[in-house]
Order: structure tokens, then sequence, then C-alpha cells
């Protein structure tokens, strides 16, 4: 019985070891998949956009929360207090988010759309680009940053911490930076949006995960939760996240196809600023010596974009149709391959942390 459970066990690692392998390979097809789905049978993301609430679609919000709740099975209400006490990471992650990013965003794709790029984009539409990128800039992630944490085998109370600080600092910290870095003084919020995106992403699936955990330990022991329960959520993330592209690339198709030149030159400085960002927070974590399972959400997290506030506040402030829209989509397209690049660079220098060598 014995010999067949590790045997049993050795085929699932070897699965999951195979998916995540090639989890590259899936996303570029879900990719695929998504665009021709939206031009092919247009029917499906017009019906699935008609579920949208404060600009956050309900559809893509379901498989978020899906992603994210295994993650949020694993944590120990008792570590987040212990994670409040080890405030390196926080100041890392805080530093570079409001600190630094927006205005790195700012000199990268000013620097790209107003001279790289000036014979490819008129003055008036680099203006529009400028302003979409400064709003990503902006917004750190509040969603996704779970499922890149849970990638790099991070540590889900104190991500939870990070995320957390993070979206109070949003709220008072996201309208100045935007209005000083634009020039403009009509920055609204839409809180309906941020306040939504954070039940959906953080507050749901967290009282999920603790009511489950207590109910199932109660029930069947920890020793049941750690080695059979929790088990079964294993791959769960990584399919909720290609269903997730899925959808989010059906909806964006047409942008693709009409734009392929100025969405190319948009993801440019997005991707440049996205590999910038993860490697300050990521080295500075490092040169504090801080453990890899909090150093690498602490890149994620700044990394990453809280896509739906920016697309939301760019419609809002320039339309529609804008430029500004435009370019927060790219930051939309342009997330998820990237940010699993720097997942896999990650997990590849892990060795580079003293616990870990």
């Amino acid at each position: 019985m014995s010999v067949a459970k590790d045997f049993k066990k050795k085929k699932d690692d070897e699965a999951l070891g195979f998916f995540a392998k090639y989890l590259t390979v899936w996303v570029a097809i879900c990719i695929v998949a998504g665009v021709i789905l939206g031009q092919v049978l247009p029917i499906i993301p017009q019906t699935l956009s008609k579920f949208e609430y404060a600009k956050v679609s309900i559809p893509v919000a379901i498989l978020i929360w899906l992603m994210i709740y295994p993650m949020m099975l694993k944590i120990d209400f008792s570590s987040i207090v212990s994670a409040t006490r080890k405030p390196k990471g926080l100041i890392v992650t805080c530093t570079t988010n409001w600190l630094i990013k927006p205005f790195t965003m700012y000199f990268i794709a000013a620097f790209f759309f107003y001279v790289v790029f000036k014979a490819f984009i008129p003055a008036n539409l680099a203006k529009d680009y400028l302003a979409g990128a400064v709003l990503l800039g902006a917004a750190p992630c509040t969603a996704m940053v779970f499922v890149w944490s849970h990638l790099t085998k991070g540590d889900s109370a104190y991500t939870l911490v990070q995320v957390a600080v993070n979206d109070l600092i949003l709220l008072v910290a996201f309208t100045p930076i935007v209005a000083f870095l634009l020039g403009v003084s009509n920055v609204i919020v839409p809180y309906d949006t941020l306040f939504l995106s954070v039940i959906l992403f953080v507050v749901i699936p967290l009282a999920g995960g603790y009511l489950s955990r207590r109910f199932v330990v109660k029930r069947k022991g920890q020793e049941y939760f750690d080695n059979v329960f929790i088990k079964k959520f294993d791959n769960i993330t990584i399919i909720g996240l290609l269903l997730t592209l899925i959808i989010i690339f059906s909806f964006q198709g047409e942008i693709i196809i009409n734009n392929p030149l100025h969405i190319a030159l948009i993801a440019v400085p997005l991707t440049i600023q996205t590999f910038l960002i993860f490697f300050i927070s990521y080295g500075w974590a490092k040169a504090w010596k801080l453990k890899h399972d909090i150093a690498a959400p602490a890149g994620m997290i700044g990394a990453s974009n809280f896509f739906e506030l920016a697309v939301a506040v760019a419609i809002s402030l320039f339309g529609l149709e804008s430029g500004a829209a435009l370019a927060t989509v790219v930051g939309v397209l342009v997330e998820v391959p990237v940010m699993l690049a720097l997942v896999k660079i990650a997990n590849n220098t892990k060795h580079w942390f003293a616990e870990n060598q």
C-alpha cells in the first residue's frame, strides 16, 4: 500500500512538473485561443462583457478568485501577526512602489514615446500613451500578485500583508502622484472599482480560505489538511490563470488585430519598466538578506500592476477610445508573459539567498 502511494505521489509530481515546466507554452496557446475565440465567436466575449460591475469583469473575477483561493488556504492566521513584525520586506515593497516606480515609468515611457518612437507615434498619441503608462505605474497589483507569489513559493501570509499595506497607501497616494506626473487636476479615483477589487480579490478568497481551513482541520485534523486536502488544489491556480487569459484576450482580440504596431511599441517601455522594478526590489531584498519567500513576492508586487484600476481611470479621464485607455490595455496584455518570465528568474535564483545556500 505504501509503495502504491509513493508511486502515485511520484506520478502526480511528474504531472505537475510537466504542467508547470511548459506553462509558457500553455500561456501562448491560451492567448492565441482567446484572440481567435473573440474573432470567430464574438458572441462569447460580448455576452461575458455584460457581466461587469464598476469596470470589473465578474467572470474574470471568479477565475482570479479560483487562482487565489488555494494560496489563501495555506495562510496560518497567526503568521499574519508575525509578518507585521518583520518590516524590511514591507519597506522594500512600499518604497519601490510609491517613491520609485511611478517616476521610472514616467521617464522610461516618455523617453520611448517622445524620442525613440517619435517617427512612429504622433505627438498627441504619445501624450496619451504616456498617461496610460503612468496610470499603470501608479497602481501596484492587488490580485494577480497572489498567483506570482504562489508560483515562486512565496510566504502567503507576508504577501497578504504586503498587498494590504499597498492597498491602504493606494487610497491616499494614487491621486496626487498621477495628478503631479500628468499635470492634471481632475483625477478621480473610481473607488467603487477599488473597493470591489479588494473585496473580490482579497476579502472573499481570504474568508473562504480561513473558513475552509478551520472546517477541514476541525473535521479531519491538521495532518489531513496539510498532506491531503491542500494538495487537491495544486493545479487550480494555473488552470484558473489559463482560463483567465482566454477570456481577457477574447475581449481584446479586436484591439490587437487593429493596432499591432502601436501595441508592440507601447509594450517596449512597459516591459523594460517591469523588469527594472522587479530587479530593484529583488536586488534590494537580497542586499538586506531577506528570505527568498519574502523577496520574490516583494519584487512581484512592484513589477505587476492593478490594471483594472488603471483601465477604469484611463477611460474616465480620457475616454474609452483614447490612447491612454489603449496603453492600459496593453499593460494587461504584456503582464502575464512578462511576469511568468520573472517567476522563472526568481525560481532559478533561489540559491542567491542565504537560507537556500
